[in-house]
């Protein structure tokens, strides 16, 4: 079932269970997304055009270590027997009484399992009809995505990515947001303030400050919006070079 070069990710992780799937192409695809996010343990159940596929490594494209791993099984019970928390992914829920999971909680939750030591399996159906009643009776939970329901179809790629997706942001620290510096370090306050004083000292020359009785509130909102900016040094020394190469210019015209 299994090739024995195939090299998983040493780090523990839910297997990915594809339930007859009809196209290689889409097995392929769902390689790709699982590797996208770390995840390199699919089975497969019963595969309708057999395995190996070549459609399916065509399409995996990068992800052929995903796919030299694959396991292969007759049925959806034997392709989880080892798992102690199967999670089934459906569209709707099928008058089943289970836990029902958005795909962010059921990654929470399968990552607090593994970590745990048990074994985590996430199905996922074939592309026409998804999962039959038959396979989700043997999970644990469902998981289900909030979709429009006038269009709640997700191919398996989609599926398998968003959960992938899901699985990382359980696993890693993720910031909400980074600055791309290019290069650059902020500039400090002593940074700003010479700008601010160099504009201040040319701006005052040119009779910009007026009437006088306004003056010093113009400065002070002046050096507000400097502090304001969130500046680079690089930002810093560029409009020094604006502010000196305009009064080059105004000298000159002189």
């Amino acid at each position: 079932m299994t090739d024995p070069t195939a090299s998983p990710a040493p780090l523990p992780q839910p297997s990915v269970v594809l339930v007859r799937p009809q196209m290689g192409e889409n097995i392929g695809a769902a390689a790709r997304a699982m590797l996208n996010f770390g995840l390199d343990r699919m089975r497969l159940v019963a595969p309708r055009d057999g395995w190996p596929n070549q459609s399916a490594v065509a399409m995996a494209s990068g992800a052929g270590r995903v796919l030299d791993g694959v396991q292969v099984y007759p049925t959806t019970a034997e392709a989880v027997a080892d798992a102690s928390f199967v999670l089934a992914t459906t569209a709707r829920v099928r008058g089943l009484t289970k836990p029902v999971y958005s795909p962010e909680g059921a990654m929470i939750e399968a990552q607090a399992r593994i970590a745990a030591g048990e074994k985590v399996a996430v199905l996922f159906g074939p592309e026409r009809a998804g999962l039959e009643n038959d396979d989700i009776a043997l999970a644990n939970a469902i998981v289900t995505v909030p979709v429009n329901p006038e269009f709640p179809s997700l191919n398996l790629a989609q599926c398998t990515l968003l959960m992938g997706y899901e699985w990382r942001r359980a696993t890693t620290a993720i910031a909400p947001r980074t600055e791309a510096m290019a290069g650059s370090d902020w500039a400090t306050v002593l940074d700003v303030e010479t700008l601010a004083q160099h504009y201040e000292d040319r701006m005052e020359t040119a009779g910009f400050f007026f009437p006088e009785s306004k003056a010093q509130s113009m400065k002070i909102n002046l050096r507000n919006l400097w502090s304001r900016m969130p500046l680079t040094q690089m930002d810093v020394r560029m409009l020094h070079g604006v502010m000196r190469q305009m009064v080059r210019w105004k000298e000159h015209g002189d």
